[in-house]
């Protein structure tokens, strides 16, 4: 079985123990002046040996589950973000992580940006639907954002006949597109609605049904995008994907034009 590398190992021993030093005592219903829980004492609240969770500190080849992480953190009090970063250290999945909430729309500063943004511009959420996006990004994927009802990236691509027109290279990208959404998606394959999108597209396509059943991975890199505009013929971008740091499961896409 493969461990956790050494400098990670190290990395998780200083953060339990300096969370450890940190607590009162008071706050573990222990009573005495000196600050910090013992190491027995987190090991009795996480119910692990003391011995156990002494290796844990020392950076020990030990591989520490995904269950005891989580009861760790509940001993250390450790805020989301805390408990975000144990089990990245731990190289682990936290079971306990909430999925994305796909029910709030982006920000008003988020949207008021984008539609700032001169270039091509929208955002996804985790089932790739269009959060927000500008005058430009309308005006580029003609009868697809200014149509009426949640617009989704899959569905536009797959479902809309205008995209097998605009899209250069439609079989290509699309099944690219797949690859960078099974990539995407790969944490939450549990997730009900995840599993809806995949149903009705696999029952409405052929081509997203072949694609999504050769298993290919792709990472969404961006790179050169083009396009045959009914309007504006031939344009070429850049794409760039960017998360937003205090909304992970969003991904803001631009578009940057290239020479024709």
């Amino acid at each position: 079985m493969e461990m956790v590398p050494e400098a990670r190992r190290r990395a998780l021993g200083d953060f339990v123990r300096a969370q450890r030093a940190r607590l009162a005592p008071m706050s573990a219903g222990r009573r005495r002046r000196t600050p910090g829980l013992r190491r027995e004492e987190v090991a009795q609240l996480c119910e692990i040996s003391p011995t156990w969770y002494t290796w844990i500190e020392q950076g020990r080849r030990v591989s520490v589950s995904p269950a005891v992480l989580a009861r760790l953190a509940q001993a250390l009090q450790l805020s989301p973000a805390e408990r975000a970063y144990l089990f990245e250290l731990a190289e682990k999945r936290d079971p306990n992580r909430p999925h994305a909430d796909d029910s709030m729309d982006a920000s008003p500063a988020i949207v008021a940006a984008i539609e700032a943004t001169a270039v091509p511009a929208y955002l996804l959420d985790r089932l790739w639907n269009v959060r927000a996006w500008n005058a430009a990004a309308s005006r580029l994927f003609v009868g697809w954002l200014d149509a009426p009802g949640e617009p989704n990236l899959l569905r536009y691509l797959f479902l809309h006949p205008a995209a097998r027109a605009l899209v250069r290279d439609w079989d290509e990208r699309a099944r690219r597109v797949v690859a960078e959404f099974r990539a995407d998606s790969a944490e939450r394959l549990d997730d009900p609605q995840l599993q809806a999108l995949v149903a009705e597209l696999r029952s409405r396509s052929s081509e997203f049904a072949r694609a999504w059943d050769e298993y290919v991975v792709t990472a969404r890199e961006g790179g050169e995008r083009t396009f045959d505009h009914p309007t504006d013929g031939v344009v070429r971008y850049e794409q760039i994907a960017l998360h937003l740091a205090n909304r992970p499961e969003l991904k803001l896409i631009m578009l940057s034009p290239q020479p024709r």
